[in-house]
């Protein structure tokens, strides 16, 4: 069932729950095939385990759901914006929760004028950054979630290493004050191809990859090839530049010029949480007016009456 499409029931029960020890769904649930593609890569098992049929029931039986389901979110640095900003926005949007969040920054485009100085001052500042004990004041980035997130990461980094130049280079920490978590330095990688595994799959670890551009139009285009669509961001002041970037890119939370975080931090009923692409199935924000109205049904009722003269 692996590339025909459409709608199946997934039916996620059995030994799965057991096993991962997480309900990762429930039986008569319908799902596009490539939410059921995705969910089975998350949890490590194979699509057939999940998907027992294509979907044959009365329409009326489908479930409304709304999901979010990652993202690969990138950030575009051009000449004309504030570089300390773009800095700021890309270090707090990558390496906040240690990049464990699905609006994370992972991608960054900087112009080519620019790419060299600001490459500096992102590795001055991550490099700077306070690793410890969360609940810390002066501290800016905890442990990874799990041992298996910490074996993820040495993989990456061993990957990074061999096809990429590393501007900065991560590392497991060690020391007293590390030894009750998977502690690790956060990874800046350049230069890696635009199809490489590290630009296209979501991470959920401190690691960024940064390539240089020297188009505006070329950037959009590049910064759009992910089958993700959740988050993105910008720094310039230039107006047609900010323009063509909120309409062009195929995301569902756009950014512009936010130093606290280029990617991440979506105000509830503000900025509604919405996906695109693979990124989401519904197109509709959660904490927007569509929200609820998602989970709704529309009807239209007619009545004739005899009017009497």
């Amino acid at each position: 069932m692996a590339a025909s499409g459409g709608y199946y029931i997934a039916s996620a029960i059995k030994p799965l729950i057991a096993n991962k020890n997480a309900i990762v769904g429930s039986i008569g649930v319908i799902m596009p095939h490539y939410v059921i593609e995705k969910l089975a890569k998350k949890i490590g098992v194979e699509e057939d385990n999940i998907a027992v049929g294509k979907y044959k029931k009365p329409i009326s039986l489908f479930k409304k759901v709304s999901l979010e389901m990652g993202g690969k979110n990138p950030v575009i640095v051009t000449q004309f914006g504030n570089l300390d900003n773009a800095a700021n926005g890309v270090l707090n949007a990558a390496f906040g929760y240690g990049g464990q969040k699905c609006s994370a920054c992972s991608r960054v485009y900087v112009h080519k004028s620019i790419y060299a100085k600001f490459n500096e001052m992102l590795k001055n500042k991550t490099s700077n950054l306070k690793i410890g004990l969360p609940w810390k004041k002066e501290v800016f980035l905890g442990p990874l979630i799990h041992e298996n997130a910490y074996k993820k990461f040495k993989k990456v980094l061993e990957i990074a290493k061999r096809d990429g130049e590393i501007i900065v280079e991560g590392s497991m920490l060690e020391g007293p004050e590390f030894q009750n978590g998977y502690y690790v330095q956060p990874t800046i990688v350049s230069q890696l191809p635009h199809d490489h595994e590290l630009m296209k799959d979501e991470l959920f670890l401190p690691l960024i990859c940064i390539n240089e551009y020297d188009s505006f139009d070329k950037v959009i285009q590049l910064a759009n090839e992910s089958e993700f669509g959740l988050t993105a961001g910008i720094f310039s002041e230039n107006e047609n530049e900010l323009s063509k970037f909120f309409d062009k890119i195929e995301a569902g939370l756009l950014y512009a010029n936010r130093d606290s975080s280029a990617t991440t931090g979506a105000l509830v009923q503000i900025q509604p949480f919405v996906g695109w692409k693979k990124s989401g199935i519904t197109g509709k924000g959660a904490g927007g007016e569509n929200y609820l109205q998602q989970f709704m049904r529309a009807q239209t009722q007619t009545r004739c009456e005899r009017i009497n003269e």
